[in-house]
């Protein structure tokens, strides 16, 4: 039975949330002082100044229909409390936004599984193989056993990168030649970590929306072997997306969503990006928790997703 991770890393609440402001620097400075300008002089919530926050929150690449939606809610809030005062803005946006991502802080284990079985998706180039190895390294350095699984079979590229970090984390890693039948790999991955009494078992697959009705049967292919070793897994499909894409990162979790049943999201490089609003609109259109996040480039740079600071991070003055 797995022990839930109280913190990764060590960490105290206030060295995560200091790391978190910092991460979200940029979103903050774009959309905060964007919003400020749309205030700024302004006594009272009017057409004008609702126009210049949707402008505001689109450019952060919020979303055109989570945008609208934090529009109307935001006019009919105003209109049932009769809002006078333009300092309470700031409080009532991040109050409504927040019921909308109605995402409770998240845990590092959503069942309690020996060896809990993590399939990782997405696109290459969104910094995949780099949060298998961050998670990898969070799980052993709080003491799991852990394997992964080289089942990107479609590059040599991906099967070395894993390797990389497999040796840097000092973890095993279970491959095969480029070309190989990914489900074969993700096959024989399970069945050494039955053998070995591994913890934890991370998946790497193919990166590429080629084209959709294969990229489902090969999901699809990938996960009905794994059962034939463990009946319920994988326990996690985690689909990485890159924040500093902004409108495609919506695009690709649409493709992954409709190739597999994808119930959690990293989201990486919100350091490197002014449009970290992206949470937002991912989490209100797709109704999938944001599990994990990049903050940096450090191997230990990766935090569990809680929306109430992440919005306060973004809203605070």
């Amino acid at each position: 039975m797995l022990k839930l991770i109280k913190n990764l890393f060590g960490k105290t609440e206030q060295q995560e949330e200091s790391e978190l402001k910092e991460t979200l620097q940029k979103t903050k400075s774009g959309l905060f002082d964007k919003i400020s300008r749309a205030i700024a002089g302004k006594s009272k919530v009017d057409d004008e100044l609702l126009d210049e926050l949707e402008e505001a929150l689109i450019s952060a690449d919020v979303g055109v229909s989570t945008t609208i939606e934090i529009i109307n809610r935001l006019q009919k809030r105003v209109k049932e409390q009769k809002f006078l005062n333009i300092n309470e803005l700031y409080d009532i946006l991040q109050n409504e936004i927040e019921q909308m991502m109605v995402l409770p802080p998240q845990q590092v284990f959503s069942v309690q599984a020996k060896p809990y079985v993590i399939m990782v998706v997405g696109v290459n180039g969104v910094g995949k193989t780099t949060t298998i190895g961050k998670l990898a390294n969070m799980f052993k350095q709080s003491g799991y056993n852990v394997i992964l699984g080289a089942a990107d079979t479609f590059r040599a590229a991906a099967i070395d990168q894993l390797k990389v970090w497999a040796e840097r984390v000092q973890v095993p890693v279970i491959s095969q030649q480029q070309g190989a039948d990914p489900a074969s790999v993700a096959y024989d991955t399970l069945q050494s970590a039955v053998a070995k009494n591994a913890d934890v078992v991370i998946i790497d697959t193919a990166g590429r929306l080629h084209n959709k009705i294969n990229l489902m049967n090969e999901l699809s292919k990938v996960k009905n072997v794994m059962k034939k070793i463990i009946p319920d897994a994988p326990h996690e499909v985690i689909l990485v997306l890159d924040a500093t894409t902004g409108q495609n990162a919506f695009e690709q979790c649409k493709q992954f969503t409709t190739a597999t049943n994808v119930n959690a999201i990293a989201l990486t490089k919100l350091d490197g990006t002014a449009k970290g609003g992206v949470a937002i609109g991912l989490s209100h259109q797709f109704k999938i928790p944001i599990k994990y996040i990049g903050t940096g480039e450090k191997i230990t740079d990766i935090q569990l997703f809680d929306s109430k600071k992440y919005l306060q991070s973004i809203f605070q003055k």
